[in-house]
């Protein structure tokens, strides 16, 4: 086991320089192109986070948050493939074909390769990219697998969920390897559990960095999605936690604080920190049947309410300019991709058009967002809700959210409304309003109110038509949605045992 080394000193010590620099501005010493360290979590919730005032302690990144600019107006897409591509390609998922559900293991789909990620362009811009983690893209074809999709080096697995000390998931109820590097399957690390062994490879990077190129690293956790695992120690923190999903994923996320504090001293050892960007963002909302929580946040993971996608966010680091920050401009995953290539010192041709923006000076300096309007998704497939209000605009049985300045409307079916809390010892909802089953449109000031609870679409009618004409014009840009069904040429047992791809 990895042993935990304070970092909190480092933090507190950056944020006292920081404030005592007159223009805030970074030193003349520092090089042009920054480091950038980009870590994501695994369904992690709203109110999993020291700083939102959970029960789970986070000391890693809340000092991480407090030294830098927290993102609290900062979303994500409720599931997780959708949200991996947005980041990688910083294009909407109705301009990808990901528009439904997730990337499957079995099914043989993948963000297109017709657009450069964001690791292609870091790598054309002079940098050295590394991925360790889950991917969960797309791997029918070699052409689809990390390292030739911009990274130099990759270690992790491919698919969406997996045992965290085994490395495996089942195909017809049979466990299969899924842990591979550039070389191939990795298969002496059972028992090695997966937030030791990723921080401990994402450490590994760090320490051989040649440091006459700068550095992007890509931390994708499993931490802390399904299956509810970890070491006695960290579950052991929380007796006082009755429920027993609960306690355990609050022993996850214990151990997820402990790798990033792992990996940020490695960085500052390496003298690497002070000109690091560091990102930390979750993937999506929390699932509460797992042990997740995004109370007072309306909804869960998966749905289309505040707790399926209002992100936990923030960026710290020498790199940046600003320490101690609360940030309340809008910003989505999908602005990732132009911000760090602008930050690298790159340029987006060759990129098909965005759906990012650069948010480099509101995150840095504290400028307005660039970003008015959020499309939150458009999915044709889904199951229709009611029938459509109107013949002359969006159909709202159609699932759908968009955002644009303090408004945020949804059609169709969004999932369950319910408030959940914290459970102790026994799970229990705060309702919805009742409401008839037919239901297809709401309407909400997120501004005045970000937990949901005034639906204004009978009071603002005019607003709402705006709105469905934004998802119109939205969905008139769309693609068709890619869901291919399962192929059994994906069996692992085809393959040696290991998911790999068939095409």
């Amino acid at each position: 086991m990895m042993v935990v080394r304070c970092f909190t000193f480092v933090i507190c010590a950056i944020a006292v320089a920081k404030a005592s620099s007159h223009s805030g501005m970074k030193p003349d010493t520092a090089a042009s192109q920054p480091n950038i360290v980009f870590v994501l979590a695994d369904d992690y919730g709203y109110n999993d986070v020291g700083y939102h005032g959970s029960e789970i302690h986070t000391p890693t990144l809340d000092a991480l948050a407090a030294s830098g600019v927290r993102l609290e107006n900062y979303y994500v897409q409720p599931i997780c493939s959708p949200t991996r591509s947005q980041l990688m390609s910083g294009r909407y998922q109705i301009h990808t074909g990901l528009q439904h559900g997730i990337i499957w293991a079995y099914q043989p789909n993948a963000l297109p390769n017709d657009s450069p990620t964001l690791a292609d362009k870091l790598k054309e811009s002079g940098y050295a990219t590394h991925m360790v983690g889950k991917w969960h893209l797309g791997f029918y074809k070699n052409e689809y697998l990390p390292y030739n999709r911009g990274f130099d080096t990759y270690y992790g697995y491919l698919t969406g969920s997996e045992d965290y000390y085994r490395h495996s998931r089942a195909w017809n109820n049979t466990p299969y390897l899924d842990l591979r590097d550039n070389n191939g399957p990795i298969r002496n690390e059972t028992g090695h559990y997966s937030a030791h062994l990723f921080t401990q490879k994402a450490i590994e990077v760090v320490r051989s960095h040649n440091k006459t190129k700068p550095l992007f690293l890509y931390l994708a956790y499993q931490s802390v999605h399904e299956p509810l695992e970890v070491p006695a120690q960290y579950k052991n923190k929380y007796k006082n936690i009755i429920d027993r999903n609960r306690r355990v994923y609050a022993g996850m996320v214990s151990a997820m604080d402990e790798g990033i504090a792992n990996l940020t001293q490695a960085l500052n050892d390496s003298g690497l920190w002070d000109n690091t960007v560091f990102i930390f963002s979750t993937d999506n909302g929390g699932q509460i049947y797992q042990g997740g929580n995004n109370f007072p946040l309306r909804g869960w993971k998966a749905s289309l309410w505040e707790g399926g996608l209002h992100g936990v966010g923030f960026v710290a680091g020498g790199g940046l300019n600003q320490s101690g920050v609360v940030n309340q401009e809008l910003i989505h995953v999908s602005d990732w991709f132009p911000t760090l290539v602008r930050l690298a010192g790159g340029n987006l041709n060759g990129t098909k058009p965005l759906d990012g923006f650069d948010q480099w000076d509101t995150i840095s300096n504290g400028a307005p967002s660039k970003r008015s309007v959020l499309l939150h998704n458009i999915d044709i497939l889904y199951a229709k809700k009611g029938l459509p209000l109107y013949n002359n605009t969006w159909d709202t049985s159609v699932r759908a959210a968009v955002r644009s300045g303090d408004y945020k409307l949804i059609t169709g079916d969004p999932g369950n409304g319910s408030w959940v809390p914290p459970p102790n010892g026994q799970m229990y909802f705060i309702p919805e309003t009742i409401e008839s089953s037919a239901k297809n449109v709401w309407l909400f000031n997120i501004t005045a109110d970000p937990n949901e609870h005034n639906d204004l679409s009978d009071q603002e009618p005019d607003v709402v038509q705006a709105m469905l004409k934004l998802l119109t014009a939205f969905n008139d840009t769309a693609v068709p949605p890619r869901y291919p069904p399962n192929d059994p040429r994906c069996n692992p047992a085809l393959h040696g045992g290991v998911w790999s791809p068939w095409e």
